[in-house]
């Protein structure tokens, strides 16, 4: 379309667009648009997972690598850490303090190894999920994947961590007279469900660190107090005793407690299921179950907030 200018040029007008006074979701809509990064639905989010599974295994073989690459020792802290633990627990609480009231050495020592290397798969899974996303920012930033990737995949990396450390749990257990049994074919199943409720917790922390990287700071005072309130260092009903009766429950109740006890009795033989609580294993199911598919749930609901800024 042309018109004639009062000098005599000639100027052109431009035809009207077929999408002036389009909003911008109806042009999305009509060209086939979608926002980047994007929130996929639930199914579509677990079956993107499923395709980067390799990925995450990868990605937990090679932190786990590199975790203690600058080391003499290597891989060997992996289980030295937590048996340093386990041996400063006992000087101070089963020597000091006597916290192995009512189970002899040969039972009390293998308990406290067992304590300290199952909390510690917990306190390892929650510190790196704090950190799965603030402290990757990079990667979250520079490629389209998934996010709960990331905290599942620390998790992995402590199981692995863990599966080592079991050799070392193994030979203390016999060396204190806990002789391989059926009862060891149990180790499986808590661990399963541990792991379970470890990656939920990994998740739940992943999304609240993201926001808020001074609970990186914060959480390792949580977690000293959960160690001392999870019978860790000593046996919660022989040590609660004279106090009343639902303060004992709520402690053995939580998550920390149910796994360790479930590990402690499949492995120790003087070890009986009177130490355990009430439909131990219902509970240890239950607690998985929620804190998994909750977290996992949680994580999801702000996958497009990731790496936002």
């Amino acid at each position: 379309m042309s018109e004639t200018t009062h000098d005599g040029s000639v100027a052109v007008s431009v035809p009207p667009s077929p999408d002036d006074g389009l909003s911008a979701a109806d042009l999305a809509a009509k060209y086939g648009l979608s926002v980047s990064g994007a929130r996929p639905g639930l199914v579509e989010y677990v079956r993107q997972l499923w395709g980067r599974r390799h990925f995450i295994l990868a990605f937990s073989q090679a932190k786990l690598t590199a975790q203690y690459s600058q080391a003499k020792l290597g891989q060997l802290w992996q289980v030295a850490t937590p048996l340093l633990n386990a041996l400063v627990y006992f000087l101070v609480f089963g020597l000091i303090l006597g916290a192995d009231r009512g189970m002899g050495r040969e039972v009390y020592i293998p308990f406290l190894v067992t304590g300290v290397f199952v909390f510690t798969f917990t306190q390892s899974s929650v510190m790196a999920g704090v950190r799965a996303i603030s402290g990757n920012l990079g990667l979250v930033r520079a490629l389209h994947f998934p996010r709960a990737a990331l905290p599942i995949s620390f998790s992995l990396q402590q199981l692995q961590q863990l599966l080592f450390s079991m050799i070392v749990l193994f030979a203390v257990a016999v060396g204190f007279g806990s002789y391989p049994r059926l009862s060891w074919l149990l180790i499986l199943p808590v661990l399963v469900l541990q792991f379970l409720f470890n990656t939920g917790l990994a998740m739940i922390m992943a999304r609240m660190g993201s926001k808020t990287p001074d609970l990186a700071q914060l959480m390792p005072f949580v977690m000293r107090t959960w160690m001392y309130a999870s019978g860790v260092m000593f046996s919660i009903p022989v040590m609660l005793k004279d106090k009343p009766a639902w303060i004992a429950d709520v402690l053995q109740w939580n998550p920390a407690a149910i796994y360790m006890d479930l590990m402690r009795f499949a492995l120790i033989d003087g070890y009986g299921s009177e130490n355990l609580p009430p439909h131990v294993w219902a509970v240890a199911l239950g607690w998985s179950l929620l804190v998994a598919v909750g977290g996992f749930v949680y994580f999801w609901k702000a996958e497009e907030r990731y790496g936002r800024g």
